[in-house]
């Protein structure tokens, strides 16, 4: 019962954070750089009742009722606006920093401009039309004066504060949209053309000068699904199969989706080639979407699925484990499985999804384990949430005897954007030290 109060709070408590960042960033873009009936408001504010309903959508994997091949024409505007509003928010924060330096500079320039024309002292001469004032607040009706000059002279000083503030909130504002645009365009660029190559060298004290330069293609997170369907997973297979690897590793989180809506996505990874095969362990989204259904089609599409398994290859074991994920339904890892009775005296190289079992497979002499799952953080600052979570988040680190490579991976969850963390495909290369 305590458990599910929590729960309730915690989730009361994103929510509110969520109504209130949008409340703010419609407050900075919309109401404070446009009239109360205007037309841009109006388009702003439905934007703004849009834009979260749809990202909300969109984070649920599954929507009851609504055909698969649908859910992409919901997950894409939704997730697209989640990133969007991510990047809006942290500008329009950096922004605050300089409303202020930017009111100072204006007042500054303006308490050093030449009286306006008219009478010696800026008092407008009779006759003459006060020219209208853009509100500072868009709430206001702008005043325009257009009698003759009498004896109640518009504030001008007022006036002109009031111009300043309206001119400020929409340079700032402006700039924050431009900047969130940009970021997500580029993002989302870097996620479609496809991940780029990685080559990585690692040495292995116990590999044999046999197995010298060694070649692992390793790809994680392709992550298929209502937005990266068969035109991407084609893109991958084609950067794969062009570095001419040894063995191929898909290290998980390969689907988002069931098979029958997925046959079409994953049937390009049957051309996958590789002189010593390719193999596969699971990811924790495979344990959304009916596990051995999956691994029964992995095996149709000719890799090899390493369910806590082991197998020899010229050189080095290579073992797979399960993901963590499976331990709900009794399938998780067992490392006593896929090691307990294996030769310590060669190289083991571990298939591993997640990052955080390294101190198991450092208990199992393994030398190096290779993962994923962290997408490298996929939008900043995630790395740095990603860090909490994860005792790598990505490259390669040492952990005793172990050493550990976490990819960023291939594809993406959520929004279909890339900051700070590009995605990869590494060709890592065994080394000998006798060789």
């Amino acid at each position: 019962m305590i458990t599910i109060l929590i729960l309730i709070v915690v989730a009361v408590l994103v929510f509110a954070a969520f109504a209130a960042g949008h409340w703010y960033a419609w407050r900075r873009v919309v109401r404070d750089t446009t009239a109360r009936r205007s037309t841009l408001r109006r388009v702003g504010t439905a934007v703004f009742i849009a834009g979260p309903v749809l990202g909300l959508a969109a984070i649920r994997d599954d929507m009851p009722g609504i055909p698969f091949a649908f859910e992409g024409v919901i997950d894409w505007p939704g997730f697209m606006w989640l990133a969007l509003f991510l990047y809006l928010v942290l500008a329009l924060a950096v922004g605050e920093l300089l409303r202020p330096l930017l009111r100072w500079w204006l007042a500054r320039r303006d308490t050093g401009t030449t009286e306006p024309a008219g009478q010696p002292g800026g008092k407008p001469a009779a006759g003459d039309l006060v020219a209208a004032v853009p509100p500072a607040d868009p709430d206001q009706e702008s005043v325009v004066a257009v009698a003759p000059q009498t004896d109640h002279e518009p504030d001008g000083p007022a006036a002109q504060a009031l111009s300043r503030r309206v001119f400020v909130s929409r340079v700032v504002g402006g700039a924050a949209a431009a900047a969130a645009l940009g970021t997500v365009g580029y993002g989302t660029y870097g996620v479609m053309r496809g991940p780029q190559v990685k080559r990585l060298t690692v040495p292995l004290a116990k590999l044999p000068r046999t197995a010298h330069g060694f070649r692992i293609a390793v790809v994680s997170d392709i992550h298929l699904g209502p937005i990266l369907g068969r035109r991407f997973t084609q893109r991958v297979v084609d950067t794969i199969n062009s570095t001419q690897p040894d063995l191929i590793a898909v290290v998980g989180d390969l689907v988002d989706g069931s098979v029958e809506d997925l046959a079409s996505a994953v049937e390009p990874l049957t051309q996958l080639s590789a002189r010593h095969g390719s193999y596969f362990v699971t990811g924790n989204h495979e344990y959304f979407n009916e596990p051995a259904e999956w691994i029964d089609k992995i095996r149709e599409l000719g890799l090899r699925p390493l369910e806590n398994a082991r197998t020899e290859l010229p050189g080095f074991d290579l073992a797979g484990v399960n993901d963590v994920q499976g331990e709900q339904s009794g399938q998780g890892p067992d490392f006593a499985k896929a090691l307990g009775d294996r030769d310590r005296t060669r190289t083991a190289v571990l298939l591993a999804h997640q990052p955080v079992v390294i101190d198991d497979a450092v208990t199992h002499g393994v030398d190096l384990q290779l993962s994923g799952h962290t997408h490298g953080g996929q939008l900043w600052p995630g790395p740095l949430l990603a860090g909490l979570a994860n005792p790598t988040v990505a490259g390669l680190e040492r952990y005793g005897d172990t050493q550990l490579y976490v990819s960023r991976g291939a594809g993406v969850w959520g929004p279909p954007v890339r900051v700070g963390a590009p995605s990869d495909i590494t060709v890592v290369e065994l080394a000998s030290a006798q060789a």
